[in-house]
């Protein structure tokens, strides 16, 4: 069988592509970095048709596929793009979907880039000591640690339960949180007797939102490492020693290869878990965990070597290229991290308890 992309594939990832190559450079990510916003950003994606891929047809999107998303995904990642791409754009249509009849609007407005919803799960993939909240009666109480958006309108938030409300930002008090990662911004949420709008109360729904989630910052991290590679190896053709490129030294060759080979099979994986998300649901679920989980390692790895090919400049900000290297750092935690999403795909399997 052959597995391939569509032209309509190719022609979106190419129109993305040139859309970051000329709007989307280094310095544009220094700026947000420093505390700039992305708004600009994102409203040119969306113009693009980025934040409707996912939101159904009859509901002002394009009804795309996972695999569409995940090749959007892997475009944001090279280009180290800042944006709610993974909240607004993937997990709450997906959620929303769901409950299409209540959330016709928010989804029409998540289509045309007029609203930004975050995602607040952190409680219900793990407990942290300084974080944990409880809903009565529609009121929700306690803190949410590590939510995506600092610029959302409102939050998706999920209980240790798994089941989801609704909150707008005007009603909670936001903490920006300092990660590794500055190429996007996450926040603590405070509530004091908040107003939630239940969304679903089906874990399923929660699951298929995690799932999606988990293959979007595979690509991404797809993305980032591909873009590492990338700079390795055109650094060691431009770097002489001896008076010779780098490049011809057979040490810098071995690891620019070793890179190519770890990470060049990592794209099949990642396009076939996004595919079967929606192909193959009875294998989704253990592929999503599969893929997160040794692309967060591909990536570790292609992170640390093109540092080492860069030799001291590698460290520096003038070439940024700690930029991608904490941004795969960021995506292997997320939504859970190499070790607590392989224990999930050995209970799937039936292999642990």
């Amino acid at each position: 069988m052959r597995f391939g992309l569509s032209e309509e594939q190719v022609l979106l990832t190419d129109n993305i592509n040139r859309f970051l190559s000329d709007q989307v450079d280094l310095q544009q990510v220094r700026t947000y970095a420093d505390g700039g916003d992305d708004a600009q950003v994102w409203q040119g994606l969306a113009e693009l048709g980025v934040s409707a891929l996912l939101v159904p047809e009859d509901h002002g999107g394009i009804g795309l596929t996972p695999l569409d998303a995940a090749l959007v995904a892997e475009s944001l990642g090279y280009h180290v793009t800042p944006g709610p791409y993974l909240a607004s754009a993937v997990m709450v249509p997906t959620i929303l979907a769901e409950a299409a009849a209540d959330y016709a609007q928010p989804l029409a407005q998540l289509a045309a880039g007029e609203l930004r919803v975050g995602i607040a799960f952190s409680e219900a993939l793990g407990a942290r000591a300084d974080g944990g909240i409880s809903v009565v009666d529609g009121v929700i109480n306690g803190k949410s640690l590590f939510a995506f958006d600092d610029a959302a309108d409102a939050y998706l938030v999920a209980d240790a339960s798994q089941q989801i409300y609704w909150v707008d930002a005007g009603d909670v008090q936001t903490e920006k949180l300092t990660t590794v990662d500055k190429s996007r911004r996450v926040v603590a949420l405070a509530y004091d007797n908040t107003p939630a709008k239940p969304v679903s109360d089906n874990a399923e729904v929660f699951a298929k939102a995690v799932d999606i989630g988990r293959v979007i910052l595979a690509a991404d991290t797809l993305g980032a490492a591909q873009a590492m590679l990338d700079q390795a190896v055109a650094y060691a053709k431009q770097r002489q020693q001896f008076n010779r490129p780098i490049a011809s030294f057979q040490a810098v060759k071995h690891m620019c290869a070793e890179m190519a080979a770890e990470l060049e099979p990592c794209r099949a994986m990642v396009w076939f878990a996004a595919h079967a998300l929606a192909e193959l649901p009875d294998e989704a679920r253990v592929t999503a965990c599969h893929t997160k989980a040794h692309v967060a390692e591909v990536g570790k790895f292609v992170a640390k070597t093109a540092t080492e090919v860069h030799g001291g400049m590698g460290f520096t900000d003038l070439l940024g290229l700690h930029y991608w290297f904490k941004r795969i750092g960021a995506n292997r935690q997320w939504l859970g991290s190499p070790e607590l999403i392989r224990e999930q795909a050995a209970r799937l399997q039936g292999l642990g308890q």
